[in-house]
């Protein structure tokens, strides 16, 4: 079964459940099987116990030799549980955590297939959320309805069996009301549980959102003096989840005292019954005690799989949130389309627009361009020009809502995309490094690379000093989002992580806007290496960075309205020239 193909909100939670573990039916058959030899000891013991009280109430009619046959068999049931739980618990586990496993990587497969529009929406906090809590929950709820479902079923029907076989029907009647009252109860409580479960859910996602934000955005609040802001609002989404559940608890509490309540009128009038019929002799004493007991266990088994229907009302709910991301339909199509397997770097722009979804202007509008392979395009202007918009077009982030693109010659819409970013590198304005090693961070993606050529890029980015400083060199962690390093010297570790990969196509969001003149002269030395034979695109913010572009593709509010070289704008004296006076 494909997780990435399955319904989770437009089915019975409870199919989708068994959809999840039917790979593994074989071992949950055997699982039961274990767990039945292993429990059976329960259901025994008050048949036993029943024929110790009558060998002693009535030593008339029973050998005193009934007591060591009873003991030796209760005593060969108890030893038995220790090997058939191992294996039960074994098998099991075996079935729960491949579901985990495999849930945790079908969400980070369609995470990984989402278009950019979608994470562009989505909060990192509650995403996180999906992948740890709701999976978790998922998990804790396939144990205890195999468990408990399984529990519940062997229990009732044992009891029942023993009970009609003995013909005490009056007994078997009270078995049989305890079933109604248990669905009585949930039903009752069914809607209202379902509601205050999804409330949940979604405030503590809110809240992990937050955190993560939080989290991020400390050494910016620290910088600024806003602690105090920061507590303040993070207090009022940890107020929201406190209430929240606190709702959910009293209301778990209400269906739990319900639900005892209601079980244990049943209990007293069947002890009444059992006393009435052992005083009439219908039954023996130690029936009344073999009866009780059965009817205990069946109501222990009913109130506990009651008193976790709110955690089974969380699975459930589980499924459902991580529905949201798995049938999401907001996803790069790429299988069936042409794969690139060469990229010179020829681009067509042939009246490209785009408009985000959620805008009501196009953020690029009836854009026409050609870019020649190894041409070095500078594209400027102001904030909110559609600069940004035009690149995530040709990394393929998103699709022109008009127009098209051609790559080589290759409408880029037939094309399949992950092929063609093999070809492509981006040095963006903010470095996103991990917490790993140098090495690890340079030759992203790449596990197989050799070691001199991760020798000749850290040359060829100016990065050889630093290495050689470092302790461990190559092997040196560099610290969570490389916070060990200096702005430089995460922009030259960008670029070597360029460089390795051979692109034939770069996009550099100006790499130097934030640095200062010693280290902007390295991270230019390194560009330069980099970009040299190479279809570039250059983000400018600084006109002072473009002096080596070809030519310069001039936006204004999403439209081009300028292109040409640096020298040809300037005679012109136009939008270009406007922008170079403002930063003289």
């Amino acid at each position: 079964m494909d997780l990435l193909d399955r319904k989770y909100r437009g089915e019975t939670t409870l199919r989708t459940l068994w959809a999840l573990i039917r790979p593994d039916a074989w071992r949950l058959a055997l699982s039961a099987l274990c767990f039945i030899i292993k429990h059976s000891p329960v259901w025994i013991l008050p048949i036993i116990m029943a024929d110790i009280i009558d060998v002693v109430a009535l030593p008339a009619k029973h050998d005193l030799r009934r007591l060591w046959t009873d003991g030796a068999i209760m005593l060969a049931l108890l030893i038995q549980n220790i090997p058939f739980e191992l294996v039960h618990v074994t098998q099991l586990s075996k079935v729960i955590r491949r579901v985990e496993k495999d849930l945790r990587g079908a969400l980070t497969q369609r995470l990984q297939q989402l278009a950019i529009a979608f994470h562009d929406r989505a909060r990192t906090g509650a995403l996180q959320s999906k992948m740890l809590r709701d999976v978790e929950a998922i998990e804790g709820l396939c144990r205890y309805c195999f468990v408990m479902l399984l529990n519940g079923i062997t229990s009732v029907g044992f009891a029942l069996g023993v009970t009609i076989y003995n013909r005490a029907h009056a007994m078997a009647l009270f078995y049989f009301v305890t079933i109604p009252v248990s669905v009585a109860v949930i039903r009752l409580f069914h809607h209202r549980i379902h509601t205050m479960n999804k409330s949940f859910r979604t405030r503590i996602e809110a809240m992990a959102a937050r955190i993560a934000e939080m989290i991020s955005m400390i050494p910016i609040t620290r910088a600024h003096g806003a602690e105090n802001y920061e507590i303040a609002s993070m207090e009022t989404h940890l107020t929201q989840v406190r209430d929240s559940g606190l709702k959910l608890d009293l209301l778990n509490a209400l269906f739990g005292a319900v639900a005892w309540v209601s079980f244990q009128v049943p209990v007293l009038l069947s002890l009444m019954v059992a006393g009435y019929l052992a005083f009439q002799g219908r039954i023996t004493p130690g029936e009344i005690t073999m009866y009780s007991s059965y009817f205990m266990m069946i109501l222990g088994s009913v109130n506990m799989i009651l008193n976790s229907y709110p955690m089974i009302a969380r699975g459930f709910e589980s499924i459902r949130s991580i529905g949201e991301i798995l049938e999401s339909p907001d996803i790069e199509r790429n299988d069936g389309k042409k794969a690139v397997d060469a990229v010179r770097g020829a681009f067509a722009f042939d009246r490209v627009s785009f408009a985000y979804p959620s805008g009501s202007f196009h953020a690029v509008q009836d854009i026409s361009m050609d870019v020649s392979p190894g041409e070095i395009l500078a594209v400027v202007g102001e904030s909110g020009a559609g600069k940004s918009t035009l690149m995530a077009l040709v990394i393929g982030f998103h699709r022109p809502t008009a127009g098209r693109i051609l790559l080589d010659g290759q409408d880029m819409e037939t094309l399949d995309l992950r092929s063609y970013r093999q070809f492509l590198a981006v040095v963006p304005q903010q470095t996103l490094l991990f917490s790993g090693s140098m090495r690890d961070n340079i030759a992203y993606g790449l596990p197989a690379v050799p070691d001199d050529k991760v020798q000749q890029v850290v040359e060829a980015a100016n990065l050889g000093d630093l290495v050689g400083k470092l302790p461990e060199g190559l092997n040196t962690t560099v610290g969570e989002r490389g916070v060990r390093l200096s702005g430089g010297e995460r922009q030259r570790v960008s670029i070597a992580r360029a460089m390795i990969r051979d692109p034939r196509v770069i996009i550099l969001d100006e790499a130097t806007s934030s640095l200062d003149a010693a280290s902007e002269n390295l991270v230019q030395q390194a560009l330069q290496r980099l970009i040299r034979g190479r279809t570039t695109f250059i983000v400018a913010h600084r006109l002072s960075t473009i002096r080596h572009a070809d030519r310069i593709a001039v936006l204004k509010q999403g439209r081009l309205v300028e292109l040409g070289t640096p020298d040809e704008l300037l005679a012109r004296d136009g939008e270009f020239a406007r922008l170079r006076r403002f930063q003289i």
